[in-house]
């Protein structure tokens, strides 16, 4: 990667770190669902009317919407509610590296260099060490929870791949719509929605963070990142949101932040170096196979 978009890559990651701590304020506020609904609400509008058509066929922008927007992020949120820390979440949340590969390489026909698969094996073992120390002490319905969101990142990476839209912001906005409501569906259904008559200013703050700064900004720019590379070549950044994410946590939420953690995330950091530095050769964006279906509009 050239060096812009690595920096690109970083500022992601910072992002998408910080935005734990914001998830945690968030969930004081709003039930976890209604919390993601008023999200991809705030990053939909008034920007849909704006913007025009997307520029990829509707089932992208409808699959992505689903799996990214309803998926994923209900899976995060209630997985937070439950008590996963921020840190350990946006730890635990990036084992979708290995999902993504696994994706790619089965629907996208793409290989990972060997320097990549060995840096991926170290970060997902600093990951796994922290899962196994939170296993020994704590419910893992919440740790579960993360691991489906993961699963559903990498999917949704594979999408966005596959679907490559032209200009990633109109697609993240457009995707925000699809997902609206479904959520307000949910949440009318299981969560007491009461919440929407008693915000305040940490409430309304929270909901613009993570959606115009961590939707419409950050999977605009990793959008952008994933157009350009390989998938297995963007999806190690992602690995950075928890270094951010667990230093964020412990100077603004006081959670701990342990020597076995320390380890961990140092895993992290060798894994993700090890692809960048050793692998400066990586290739850049190849020709994708012909879509299994018609490209229509």
């Amino acid at each position: 990667m050239s060096p812009r978009h690595v920096l690109l890559a970083v500022l992601v990651a910072a992002i998408w770190g910080f935005n734990f701590v914001v998830l945690k304020i968030g969930l004081d506020e709003f039930p976890p669902i209604l919390f993601s609904a008023l999200r991809f609400l705030a990053a939909a509008v008034p920007a849909i009317f704006f913007i025009g058509r997307p520029s990829v066929a509707w089932r992208w922008v409808i699959s992505v919407g689903l799996v990214l927007g309803v998926a994923k992020f209900s899976f995060l949120f209630i997985g937070l509610k439950a008590g996963m820390p921020a840190g350990l979440s946006s730890l635990v949340l990036q084992s979708q590296v290995i999902f993504t590969a696994v994706f790619a390489a089965v629907v996208l026909h793409e290989r990972p260099k060997p320097v990549q698969i060995t840096g991926i094996v170290l970060a997902l073992a600093g990951i796994g060490v922290i899962a196994w120390d939170y296993g020994l002490s704590s419910p893992l319905l919440g740790f579960a929870l993360i691991v489906a969101a993961a699963v559903c990142w990498g999917v949704s990476n594979v999408l966005m791949r596959y679907a490559r839209p032209a200009d990633t912001l109109r697609f993240m906005v457009w995707v925000s719509a699809v997902a609206v409501l479904p959520l307000f569906a949910l949440s009318a259904l299981t969560e007491d929605m009461s919440a929407l008559g008693r915000l305040d200013w940490a409430g309304v703050g929270a909901v613009g963070y993570v959606a115009w700064i961590s939707t419409l900004l950050g999977f605009g720019i990793w959008g952008f990142l994933l157009r350009q590379y390989e998938s297995s070549v963007v999806a190690p950044f992602s690995l950075l949101v928890p270094v951010f994410g667990m230093f964020s946590a412990w100077a603004f939420l006081g959670e701990d932040l342990t020597g076995l953690q320390a380890v961990a995330g140092g895993l992290v950091l060798v894994g993700l170096a090890i692809p960048q530095l050793l692998g400066r050769r990586a290739a850049r964006t190849e020709v994708l196979p012909e879509p299994l279906v018609p490209a229509g509009r």
